[in-house]
């Protein structure tokens, strides 16, 4: 007789505690691949870096493969939850504690102390260590040495690969879950890893261009260099230029109206697609607290803001200089910006007061209480923009030297924030903690979706049985299961239209859909307990 108690309170012994032999087998594969990239990382220079880069990355991916098929092609199809809060590694338990230090170490070696990966540390300048690992495989693609970004880009698509496969066979009953893993596999492999690769093997001078990547998730898009890149390579570089812009004011606005935010930040976006896949087994780490939700409208509404008026000071910084000079010694010339200072700020000022003013003319029920900070918001940036047209000078904007405020940016919001933070934190804040509070592009894809989108998920209240694995199972830290009980159509800004809510229900009380905007928010079609005085609703009708 065994002396080891099995706390759990199941009806059923949770399989999810154990692991198969073949899932030990298929750990062991990827602990390999991983000693093989640790080898390299503390300077083991092997005899040919292609092979043995292909053999690490290879047993991972295999390992993963592996265990994934074995873990649920056992099964029936249909909900996994499989023992999420008993695990220590999803539960905030000592393993999920050591996961989260060595991935937030990962990423404060990556971002600020890539020498230790073995960046250019060779006597004649190349690299070493692990980033030396990957030299074959970038020499190949771009014909260049690997950098940090080029090995991090790697293991990032990797990641992504390996675990959407996984993703795929646990949802393997929702056709929708399978297509947009399917399609973040495919932008993350071709538009921001080997697309961006291939432009610099082709020596076309555009500066590094993720095509899915837009201003301000991108919050670097529009700085001097990267205008001056597209401006001098030519019509290709104009095209990209005009399609950066385009993306932002155009073809996003239409694509949120009809499908809502989800057309990016779940079938698009890297960081979602990293969240979606990798971060799965924590997704259920969100908090639902209220307390949770408050700090997050504020947090992601600042940073916008932030973002919004850090741009306009850059962009507006080398405006001033009214062009810039380009090639080389006996042979420059001047091209000028088409654009004035002036005009670019009265411009920005004029755009943003007829978008604050249609807001509150049309929309202003729709957001309620919010409606006051909107108009903070809106009255900060306006301040900056009339103090940036008055002061500061090509080199100072705000009295401060204007490339401290683009490394502020850079390091607080752009690496602490979304990096070490929003992914080194999974194990302990969830698969969604920039997404849900410092993504600037998720703030304003929730704007658009909660005041314009077609998207809203619908519920069937009388059909719910309170189980709970809708709430457990949203990313965002939104309380699915306070809608579903009210028969009420989930419009949230942070919704990014996962699915796994409707997923994971039993019972089919969650449905995605695309409609007309009357009846879109029903705060009051089904009534409970003492919601309204039921007299009064009679009389009315």
């Amino acid at each position: 007789m065994s002396n080891k108690l099995n706390h759990s309170m199941s009806l059923a012994r949770p399989d999810a505690l154990n692991i198969t032999t073949k899932q030990k087998i298929a750990l062991a594969l990827g602990i390999v691949g991983l000693f093989i990239l640790t080898l390299a990382l503390f300077n083991v220079n092997f005899p040919n870096k292609g092979l043995f880069l292909t053999l690490a990355l290879g047993l991972i991916v295999v390992g993963t493969i592996l265990y994934s098929r074995d873990a649920y092609l056992n099964k029936l199809e249909g909900i996994k939850n499989d023992g999420q809060w008993f695990k220590s590694v999803s539960s905030r338990g000592i393993w999920g504690w050591i996961l989260g230090v060595i991935l937030t170490a990962f990423y404060i070696v990556l971002y600020f102390f890539a020498e230790y990966l073995g960046l250019g540390q060779g006597t004649d300048g190349s690299n070493t260590g692990l980033i030396r690992l990957f030299d074959p495989l970038s020499q190949l693609l771009s014909g260049r040495n690997a950098s940090q970004w080029f090995v991090y880009g790697t293991l990032y698509t990797v990641a992504i690969l390996a675990f959407g496969y996984k993703f795929i066979l646990k949802y393997r009953h929702n056709r929708y879950q399978q297509l947009r893993t399917v399609s973040v596999m495919f932008f993350q492999l071709a538009f921001a890893f080997l697309i961006p690769e291939f432009m610099y093997r082709l020596n076309s001078g555009i500066p590094y261009y993720d095509l899915k990547n837009m201003w301000p998730l991108s919050y670097y898009n529009f700085e001097q260099y990267r205008i001056e890149g597209f401006l001098t390579t030519g019509n290709l570089g104009l095209i990209m230029l005009i399609f950066g812009v385009l993306s932002i004011f155009v073809i996003s606005p239409i694509l949120t109206y009809k499908y809502g935010k989800r057309w990016y930040c779940s079938w698009v976006c890297g960081c979602g697609g990293l969240a979606e896949t990798v971060g799965d087994p924590f997704r259920h780490l969100s908090s639902k607290k209220q307390s949770a939700w408050k700090l997050e409208r504020w947090l992601i509404h600042t940073v916008l803001v932030f973002s919004v008026i850090m741009t306009v000071a850059v962009v507006s910084s080398y405006l001033k200089a009214g062009g810039f000079w380009t090639g080389e010694e006996g042979n420059k010339r001047f091209i000028e910006y088409w654009l004035s200072n002036e005009a670019f700020l009265i411009g920005i000022g004029i755009f943003l007061t007829i978008l604050f003013v249609g807001v509150m003319v049309f929309k202003r029920n729709e957001l309620g209480k919010d409606a006051k900070y909107g108009a903070i918001g809106y009255f900060v940036v306006i301040a900056a923009l009339v103090l940036l047209f008055y002061t500061g000078t090509t080199e100072e904007i705000f009295f401060i030297k204007s490339y401290k405020l683009k490394s502020a940016y850079g390091f607080y919001i752009g690496s602490i924030f979304s990096g070490v933070i929003g992914t080194g934190f999974y194990p302990i804040l969830g698969s969604r903690a920039w997404c849900r509070f410092g993504c600037p592009m998720a703030g304003i894809l929730g704007f658009q979706q909660r005041l314009f989108s077609k998207f809203r998920i619908t519920t069937n209240g009388g059909q719910c049985i309170s189980c709970g694995n809708c709430s457990n199972s949203c990313e965002m830290g939104i309380d699915v299961r306070h809608y579903a009980q009210k028969g009420e159509n989930i419009v949230r800004s942070s919704c990014v239209g996962c699915g796994i809510c409707s997923a994971v229900c039993p019972r089919g009380v969650l449905k995605l859909e695309n409609d007309g905007m009357e009846g879109r928010i029903n705060p009051t079609e089904v009534l409970l307990g003492n919601d309204v005085d039921l007299m009064k609703l009679v009389n009315q009708k």
